[in-house]
């Protein structure tokens, strides 16, 4: 569900940059400045994970979990705050995360996935360092029919995800009942697209941060195109973790 914050991103155009509202003194956004604030906030949600995952606090995990939901749905729309919501976000996401975790790897602690969590964290670096790689050398061009495709596709995910959330209030076993959910072929191909899209959310990330550099934007736009990262490094991870555990299940 992480990836209901990715509604940030439609914001791509030079405009998005150009209103940004400049503070007094405060300098403009920079590459290193932002690789710097990406650095620390992945940091600290790491720290956390770890924390949360040796916690074993499940109710404290799913209220972190859903805290910084809001939160961060209230940092899609308050730039000018991106520093204070993305320190509170970071932490609160990285208890969250351990706690997910912490299921999983229970889970599957007496079979050959036992591994399945740095596996998971493993593969969300790889696809990292993958994307980063392809945008870098130009492989992957973000145009503005690529920027439509994929936010109209993960916003397709989004409305879907949320939609399935509240029907289980009331019916527990939706997520039973789907097949997208299940470990059988449909519900691996699920799981791939879904990757793959969360990849190509890198993709107009890296052009987020590049066009703001360009379009010299104001400071606390580091702070945004860091939070963004973030946000999409989680999506990432829980997405392949997903995709691992229905494997696992087979």
């Amino acid at each position: 569900m992480s990836q209901w914050f990715r509604t940030q991103s439609p914001a791509m155009k030079e405009e998005f940059f150009t209103q940004a509202t400049p503070m007094a003194g405060a300098g403009e956004m920079s590459l290193n400045g932002t690789i710097a604030k990406s650095g620390l906030l992945l940091a600290i949600t790491m720290v956390m994970a770890v924390v949360g995952y040796v916690a074993q606090q499940p109710a404290i995990g799913i209220g972190c979990f859903f805290i910084a939901l809001v939160i961060g749905i209230a940092g899609v729309f308050k730039r000018e705050w991106a520093m204070p919501i993305s320190l509170v976000y970071a932490p609160l996401m990285g208890f969250a995360l351990g706690t997910i975790s912490m299921f999983y790897a229970m889970e599957f602690a007496d079979t050959q996935y036992k591994g399945i969590v740095p596996m998971a964290v493993a593969a969300t670096f790889v696809v990292f360092g993958t994307m980063l790689t392809l945008y870098a050398t130009r492989v992957i061009r973000v145009t503005e029919t690529f920027r439509t495709v994929v936010m109209g596709a993960t916003l397709a995910i989004c409305v879907f995800y949320l939609g399935t959330l509240a029907i289980s209030f009331f019916n527990p076993g939706i997520y039973n009942a789907l097949p997208v959910f299940g470990s059988g072929p449909i519900g691996i191909g699920f799981s791939v697209f879904v990757i793959i899209l969360a990849a190509m959310n890198l993709a107009t990330d890296f052009d987020l941060i590049e066009r703001g550099v360009q379009a010299r934007a104001p400071k606390y736009m580091e702070w945004y195109g860091a939070f963004a990262l973030l946000i999409t490094l989680v999506w990432l991870y829980i997405e392949i973790l997903r995709l691992i555990s229905k494997l696992a299940r087979r």
